[in-house]
């Protein structure tokens, strides 16, 4: 039979459901098991794909192309499951799979109800992902909190799982508040009130994960067990770390819960590999350099924004033993007078990542060519990439008003437009160049000597790339094009010239670094960053 574990979460949102999942994968994985990952999100969209950053934080994008919650992104570091649009779950995905079978007269004329048939189309996919031959786990992350109304089905469902399964084959993992009031004392009234809520739907959970400033004293576990009938072992702390999120499966394994997961599934205790991750989290706590990299953005405000791009910093300052502080730049003031020379005093290197829309671009613009001018390496990500080619166009070509058309329709330099498989496309979710494919590196360039070699997949999210219509004119002026699509159409990565380290690219490396694996631009990038400084 197989196993699944479900995770869900109370009292407040944003508590780390996504990496205490991804923990549990991380240490069932080091004991030689294979694990699946699914995370489940109870909004009506169909995918995060049209959502607003502000609204929902970035959005990941799979091999297949599919547009996901942030969590997957922590999956993919964290672990070695496989993730596809399948690892992806939404209420609004899951009505319109239901609606078009009723459409289809899939039902027989019977009336489609939430239960037995939503959540019988919720229990498939889970199945499904499951019974790939190779998966042993599955676990599943349940979006939202205990109590939430549009969380009922998937929580129905996982009660169903658990009665039609067994208990031997599917456990329920509860992150819980214990927050501090009255400045440091710790209350407990929260978690009892949360796991009354999750057993009122008819989940008794097995295991407590209790998000806390500090480590709960044992008296406080005991208090917790008795009121929560959770046994006392399985009530662990998930307390705040200082150093790096990458220390949380070791935090977790040192409380012992993968043995408590694989004891009360029924599963062997295989020794935990758990050597390489340590030393990982120790050489980046004990590095004694650090490097500043000023990101340069319109959505700063909201951490959550720019997780790949933060975790693939931190993934290539383990991998050049320094530590990475990140300088958040809002390119709004840099539009509204804000002096460059301040902005960027002490910065080791400067990078721009993706977004869509008009705002912040001139600001943008200003940090690439105080980048370009200075001397410092630079990182461009997808608009990144097309900021680089706007300020070269302008600055050193001469091009007054050079732009691109999802910023100016009638910019009379065009030298980033639309896709022409964009064009007349009304469909916003899920019609952009999205996921992996090739691009052909050239030789001697920053690109092809990160990556060492000259075909390098990497994933897409956009519908804007550089105008072959101004190549020729940019290439004559300096601009090095350093990386094509396989049939030499689109340009898929730009250098300045007499530069220490500078790369554009229109694809987005962050989707494919982990600690354990670099992303091998930004770790070029890093390593420039720390000789520049």
């Amino acid at each position: 039979m197989k196993k699944y574990i479900f995770v869900t979460g109370g009292v407040c949102s944003s508590l780390g459901k996504g990496i205490a999942a991804a923990s549990m994968g991380t240490l069932l994985e080091s004991r030689g098991y294979r694990v699946a990952m699914i995370k489940i999100d109870p909004y009506l969209n169909v995918d995060a794909g049209t959502m607003s950053p502000y609204q929902h934080g970035e959005v990941y994008v799979t091999d297949d192309g599919a547009e996901t919650d942030l969590d997957l992104g922590n999956y993919a570091r964290f672990t070695k499951s496989p993730l596809s649009k399948a690892n992806s779950i939404t209420t609004g995905q899951i009505y319109q799979t239901v609606i078009n079978k009723e459409r289809e007269g899939r039902y027989l004329g019977r009336t489609v109800q939430v239960i037995p048939h939503i959540t019988d189309e919720i229990k498939a996919q889970i199945v499904r992902m499951g019974s790939i031959p190779d998966i042993d786990i599955t676990i599943i992350e349940v979006g939202g909190t205990v109590g939430d109304i549009e969380s009922i089905p998937f929580l129905e469902t996982a009660r169903q799982c658990i009665h039609e399964f067994g208990r031997e084959n599917v456990l329920s993992v509860h992150l819980t508040l214990v927050p501090a009031v009255s400045g440091d004392e710790l209350k407990t009234k929260p978690t009892q009130h949360s796991v009354k809520e999750l057993r009122e739907i008819g989940i008794q959970p097995d295991i407590l994960l209790c998000r806390a400033k500090r480590e709960l004293d044992e008296s406080m576990r005991r208090k917790i067990a008795n009121f929560t009938n959770v046994n006392f072992e399985s009530v662990l702390s998930a307390m705040d770390v200082n150093s790096t999120i990458y220390e949380i499966p070791l935090i977790y394994h040192k409380q012992k819960l993968d043995e408590i997961v694989l004891k009360k599934l029924g599963l062997d205790l295989r020794e935990a590999q758990l050597e390489d991750w340590r030393s990982m989290v120790e050489g980046y706590k004990n590095a004694e350099k650090t490097v500043t990299i000023a990101m340069v953005g319109k959505y700063i405000d909201l951490h959550d924004t720019y997780k790949s791009v933060d975790e693939s910093l931190v993934h290539a300052a383990m991998g050049n033993r320094v530590k990475v502080k990140i300088v958040r730049v809002d390119a709004e003031k840099l539009e509204k007078g804000a002096v460059a020379d301040e902005v960027f005093a002490g910065v080791d290197g400067i990078l721009i990542p993706g977004g869509f829309g008009e705002r912040g671009i001139e600001g943008m613009i200003i940090a690439a060519k105080y980048a370009r001018e200075n001397r410092i390496p630079y990182l461009g990500i997808c608009l990144g990439m097309q900021i680089m080619v706007i300020e070269f166009a302008r600055s050193v070509l001469g091009l007054q008003g050079a732009n691109s058309t999802e910023f100016n329709e009638k910019t009379p330099h065009p030298v980033v437009s639309l896709l022409e498989e964009q064009e007349g496309v009304t469909k916003l979710g899920g019609t952009m160049r999205l996921g992996r494919s090739a691009t052909h590196t050239l030789p001697e360039t920053f690109i092809r000597s990160a990556y060492g070699q000259e075909v390098v997949w990497e994933r897409h999210r956009h519908r804007y790339e550089f105008s072959n219509s101004y190549r020729h004119s940019l290439t004559q002026a300096g601009l090095k094009i350093s990386g094509l699509t396989s049939d030499g159409t689109l340009v898929e990565s730009v250098e300045w010239p007499g530069q220490p380290w500078n790369t554009g690219v229109q694809f987005h490396p962050e989707f494919t670094s982990s600690p354990t694996s670099p992303q091998p631009l930004f770790r070029a990038f890093i390593e420039a960053a720390a000789q520049h400084g």
